[in-house]
């Protein structure tokens, strides 16, 4: 993909097909108030690109009927989200329609080369399976501080010597395509607003619970990132003073109370002081415990687990009272691979919620599990480049 919008009413113009697929010139024209002639510019304009193609008559709205536009079918993005212990990689067309995905266990520690080289070798798998024959662009997502403008990595608590690593720049050359860098959370919450539970929310705070915990926060649409790119880094709010240390060296952040790790470290606790058979058993199987396990462990009655899984939700919920009483959002969606908790720890970040934040914020808000699962933040780094080169140059 070489060419890009020229001005902004080509920009909306391809943000529209990508989010509503073919439309006529007619009702794009309805939905970017041009006149008929200023649209038949910009459309045709578009067609010289090949960033669009037409796509056969409409449907009659009385007289000559309109012809069908839509994005260039060949276009092809690649969401990449890495995750503290995983990698997610799908291609999509211009639409963001995920033609194929791949998911791969990686420990972000292994550095920045290793964690490259399977994201390419993903890549280079989805390529040979006939989705794509080269890539339009790209999106990152890495589970740390991103410095948004140059896709650079910010003393990351949980991925020692990311720090500084240009990740844009390298991928880039890599991949030969345009690349753009963002927080994994970020990418969640554009990820369940382009196609999951937040598709008709403006305001909106999407946390991710995993081995760390952050929040993507939607503002009139359009993620908030705060001046240096760092907003949203909700696991190092303090719930306990003088509490357990942290990865970023305060002590008592949330996330060193509650996260997919925290949670695994105090279930090997209580396994080894003989507080739960069944966390117990599980541990002697696999010598080790995951957050899953204590999932799995709940789902089977087991008391210890669930009074872990309601601890944790309350912490969560006490941190997200703050936040719902400060923003006022319209939805919280909850997402991570520690939302396989289910909902034990719904109900208790709920409870807290609409317990601590006023009425007035919390008498018709939602808070929700995210639909999409392992796929959000891929579809969300796909969104975040086409954000990108559907903008104009």
């Amino acid at each position: 993909m070489t060419a890009r919008p020229a001005n902004a009413h080509q920009a909306r113009l391809l943000r529209l097909l990508r989010d509503g697929g073919p439309n006529s010139r007619a009702q794009l024209g309805d939905q970017v108030e041009l006149s008929r002639s200023k649209l038949a510019v910009e459309v045709d304009r578009l067609l010289e690109t090949g960033l669009v193609v037409a796509d056969g008559l409409a449907a009659s709205r009385g007289g000559r009927r309109s012809h069908n536009i839509r994005l260039a079918p060949a276009l092809r993005f690649l969401g990449v989200d890495i995750g503290a212990t995983s990698i997610d990689v799908a291609v999509t067309n211009a639409e963001l329609e995920v033609l194929g995905h791949l998911n791969h266990p990686m420990d972000v520690r292994e550095g920045p080369v290793a964690v490259f080289e399977q994201v390419l070798a993903m890549a280079a798998k989805l390529k040979a399976s006939g989705l794509a024959e080269g890539f339009d662009g790209a999106g990152i997502g890495v589970p740390g501080p991103v410095r948004f403008p140059e896709g650079v990595p910010v003393a990351p608590p949980i991925m020692p010597g990311w720090d500084g690593f240009p990740v844009r720049e390298a991928l880039s050359q890599d991949l030969g395509c345009p690349v753009m860098v963002d927080n994994d959370v970020n990418l969640m919450a554009m990820g369940e607003q382009h196609a999951g539970v937040a598709r008709s929310v403006a305001d909106f705070l999407c946390i991710k619970i995993g081995t760390g915990i952050g929040c993507g926060i939607v503002v009139g649409g359009e993620v908030y990132r705060g001046t240096t790119g760092s907003a949203g880094d909700i696991g190092h709010i303090q719930v306990e003073p003088d509490g357990r240390a942290c990865a970023c060296g305060n002590r008592g952040c949330l996330e060193a109370h509650f996260s997919g790790a925290a949670l695994a470290r105090d279930a090997e606790e209580a396994a080894r002081a003989g507080h739960s058979v069944e966390l117990a058993a599980r541990l002697d199987a696999s010598g080790r415990l995951t957050a899953a396990d204590v999932a799995a462990a709940a789902a089977a009655g087991d008391a210890t687990s669930l009074d872990l899984i309601r601890e944790g939700g309350n912490r969560v919920g006490q941190v997200i009272a703050g936040l719902v009483s400060f923003f006022n959002p319209g939805l919280v969606v909850i997402g991570g691979g520690v939302t396989g908790l289910g909902h034990t720890l719904l109900a208790s970040v709920r409870t807290q919620v609409y317990r601590r934040s006023l009425p007035l914020a919390t008498g018709n808000l939602p808070i929700v599990l995210g639909e999409l699962g392992a796929a959000a933040g891929a579809i969300g780094a796909a969104r975040l480049i086409s954000d990108h080169l559907f903008s104009p140059a």
